[in-house]
């Protein structure tokens, strides 16, 4: 503990003004149990809770702390600027480190200075390579502080594993896997047991260095240890390409080697199983939602389109049930069959589950009677239409309304109708499904309709593949708009007689002003 005390929530500085206390709380390996009685208490009474996270947002440490959350608590979330040492910050890498850590200490100073009461949460233990030490060293001087010891990671390996570390006058050596093969493959040759941490990207050459000091056939994998995704398995037999950063290469004793490995499975849930429909956002892991990944990471089984089940790390502890895209119905009665019979599935959609995607067939086919009993939730996505529109701005800021062209499942008919009614209420409209390889002449035909009724210098958005390497946004008229350049990756968004297009400075933008003329 530093710094000077007084009983309650606050302490007073050398000039007497009352200043809140810092806590460093270590969360343990991963398992909401394994959080110390103590950090369970100042969890619930703070009144700020700060967490590390990526640029997805999503945070471990918060979701093994949340159980103990009041629920009225003041969350900063920092999040990091760069991941990998990939960055355009004339600093490099550590200058963009240094100043978010910078950045992120006075943003915590200032509850601090409010006589607020902050806990910084850290997975494993805060000082044994924990996020929480860069705020340790840069608050600690000047406001009361404690640090809360959690179980390291490298003793919830051990324990999964159900091997010791070291016995009697044996050394235990603690290396990051970011180390070069050859200083790895040293330390290991001269060292009786070793956790190496850090794997992710770093795997292949830390196999290597195992390789090369003789010490292979020791070695044990276990990822996420103490969690429902956690896996152990010989360091030799791991896929490389399978790997998080959150994973240890780990050798035991020599004493207990010819010892058996517990190979501890993951806790399965019990009771019956459900089916959860889960949106995955319109590309990558930074679109997606942090109860998506959690419903993701916590299913037993993954149902879905081929690629978009691609998008989804491969979790070994989890079975994946590919299926074309036009077997919907099949799709979502295989799911609820697998809930039926006890799992957990999680059915992958693009986008929004309910918008154009899964929800829906999952829902109709489970309201059949043979699946009464198998519960069905929904966990909503970023979808398309909106991240395409925040590419230019706002152009959906006043009213609008979603069709979709495919006259797959409804008249083509029915689509001009309601393409004509969209037209003459003045809505912007977001247009899915507007071309595929069979059909080819709907975007044609829809312009020609809304011309009926709108500008021919209407604005509309054309979104291609947004989120993915592929993306690309075009901005151009109705009168303007190129068919042959819409096909089955692409969103438009036609503006209303409102829509703006406008310079900026920065670049062109598009938006729909909120108030409408009188």
């Amino acid at each position: 503990m530093t710094g000077e005390h007084s009983k309650g929530g606050t302490v007073q500085d050398n000039t007497g003004a009352a200043t809140g206390r810092l806590y460093g709380v270590g969360l343990g390996p991963g398992d909401p149990e394994l959080v110390t009685v103590k950090a369970a208490r100042l969890i619930g009474e703070a009144d700020v809770i700060a967490y590390h996270s990526a640029r997805h947002g999503r945070s471990i440490a918060r979701s093994v702390a949340e159980p103990y959350f009041r629920g009225d608590q003041i969350e900063e979330a920092l999040i990091y600027p760069v991941t990998t040492e990939t960055t355009d910050h004339p600093g490099g890498y550590q200058g963009a480190i240094d100043e978010f850590y910078a950045a992120s200490a006075e943003r915590l100073a200032a509850h601090l200075d409010a006589g607020r009461t902050v806990v910084v949460l850290s997975e494993g233990d805060p000082l044994f390579y924990g996020s929480y030490m860069h705020m340790h060293k840069r608050l600690a001087g000047r406001y009361a502080t404690e640090v809360v010891p959690g179980v390291t990671s490298v003793s919830g390996a051990a324990a999964v594993v159900g091997r010791p570390l070291v016995e009697r006058d044996e050394t235990l050596t603690v290396l990051p896997g970011t180390l070069p093969a050859e200083v790895l493959a040293e330390k290991l040759a001269a060292t009786d047991s070793a956790a190496v941490l850090k794997l992710g990207r770093t795997f292949e050459r830390v196999k290597q260095a195992f390789t090369e000091a003789g010490r292979l056939d020791e070695a044990w994998y276990v990822e996420r240890a103490t969690t429902g995704g956690q896996r152990v398995a010989p360091l030799k037999e791991v896929d490389p390409a399978t790997v998080p950063y959150f994973s240890l290469a780990l050798l035991p004793s020599p004493v207990n080697a010819a010892q058996p490995v517990l190979m501890s499975a993951p806790v399965r849930r019990s009771g019956a199983g459900e089916v959860v429909v889960v949106g995955l956002g319109p590309a990558g892991s930074p679109w997606l939602t942090p109860e998506a990944q959690h419903e993701l990471a916590a299913a037993d089984e993954l149902v879905g389109y081929g690629p978009y089940l691609a998008r989804v790390p491969h979790n070994p502890r989890q079975l994946r049930h590919a299926t074309d895209n036009r077997v919907e119905a099949e799709r979502a009665a295989h799911a609820l069959e697998l809930a039926q019979a006890g799992s957990r599935v999680a059915v992958v959609s693009s986008g929004d589950p309910g918008v154009f995607a899964m929800a829906s067939a999952v829902l109709e086919v489970a309201c059949e009677p043979r699946f009464a009993g198998v519960p069905v939730r929904i966990v909503p996505g970023l979808t398309a239409a909106h991240a395409v529109a925040s590419r230019v701005g706002a152009p959906l800021g006043h009213d609008y309304c979603v069709l979709s062209l495919s006259d797959l499942l409804k008249p083509w008919e029915v689509v001009a109708g309601r393409i004509r009614a969209a037209a003459a209420a003045d809505l912007v409209i977001a247009i899915y499904n507007p071309a595929s390889r069979s059909r080819t002449w709907q975007v044609a035909a829809t312009r020609d309709l809304l011309l009926e009724h709108r500008d021919p210098d209407t604005p509309v958005v054309v979104g291609r593949a947004v989120g993915s390497p592929d993306e690309s946004v075009t901005v151009t008229t109705l009168d303007g708009l190129d068919p042959a350049a819409v096909d089955m990756r692409c969103l438009l968004l036609v503006g209303s007689s409102t829509t703006r297009v406008a310079e900026r400075e920065s670049g062109r933008v598009v938006f729909t002003p909120r108030r409408y003329p009188a």
